[in-house]
């Protein structure tokens, strides 16, 4: 019997673009069903979206590029690509969840925390180099802050699929981080400590502010060590998302340093 296109009005996340579907489909994450557009190219990533559903089991339609217009209404600048599946939802984790990953991988553990970083786009971009350098899970506060939509998915290029987020009272959090003995480092315009002359291989959550204010005063009392990166242009400061990228990527550099020697120790 043929399947029915489902359309949005039903509480499911829709999840949109073929980069988006297919690692949400390599992540094992439960869809309910790929809608592919009539007479969309067959090449490219359309077609390892189709093969990762049959191996899935997951039900695909090929639809009229409008049925696909529809499922995205409402989400802000959605591009589908010819590409959206339906799911009931990100599944958040909670602190410990993140916790474990370290422990089970062996390593001091990697936090990224964001506060109020409320743009789809910055919070995709952080997301993907997040997952791209290792983290073992992503801190979003409950409020005032995006979370993981559609938008952020396909921003993501995906990523968030193969991460490990947990919504919570970031206040709160950092202060059961602290109390495990994990470094808090914000970002920070007035840090007192260059990014990349900050010790950042050890146990550690990274904190990035968001796009208006950056870090709040609770947030950033909180923190062991304010970072900053040097700006030597005519601007005085980067978006959130490129200075997080870049402080990331140092502490993966430090960390890689770390266990490159640990043999030797």
């Amino acid at each position: 019997m043929e399947l029915p296109v489902k359309d949005n009005s039903a509480g499911e996340d829709v999840i949109y673009g073929p980069h988006a579907v297919l690692e949400a489909l390599r992540a094992g994450e439960s869809l309910r069903q790929v809608l592919v557009a009539e007479g969309a190219e067959r090449g490219g990533a359309r077609v390892r979206v189709l093969a990762a559903a049959r191996r899935a089991g997951v039900p695909v339609k090929r639809v009229p590029a409008a049925v696909l217009d529809r499922a995205v209404a409402g989400q802000a600048g959605a591009r589908h690509q010819g590409v959206a599946a339906y799911t009931t939802g990100y599944r958040y984790r909670d602190l410990n969840e993140l916790l474990a990953r370290a422990v089970r991988r062996g390593e001091p553990p990697f936090l990224l925390a964001l506060e109020a970083v409320q743009d789809v786009h910055n919070l995709g971009a952080l997301l993907r180099t997040g997952e791209a350098v290792g983290v073992h899970g992503v801190l979003l506060p409950g409020r005032r802050a995006a979370g993981v939509t559609g938008a952020v998915r396909k921003a993501s290029a995906g990523a968030v699929a193969h991460l490990a987020v947990a919504r919570v009272d970031l206040p709160a959090a950092l202060d059961a981080l602290r109390g495990r003995s994990i470094a808090i480092v914000g970002l920070d315009a007035a840090g007192t400590c260059r990014y990349d002359q900050a010790d950042l291989s050890g146990p550690l959550a990274l904190l990035v502010g968001g796009e208006e204010r950056g870090l709040s005063v609770g947030v950033r009392r909180r923190c062991d060590l304010l970072v900053h990166l040097p700006m030597r242009g005519r601007v005085d400061s980067l978006n959130a998302a490129v200075a997080g990228s870049v402080a990331l990527y140092e502490a993966l550099r430090q960390r890689s340093g770390r266990s490159a020697a640990a043999p030797e120790g």
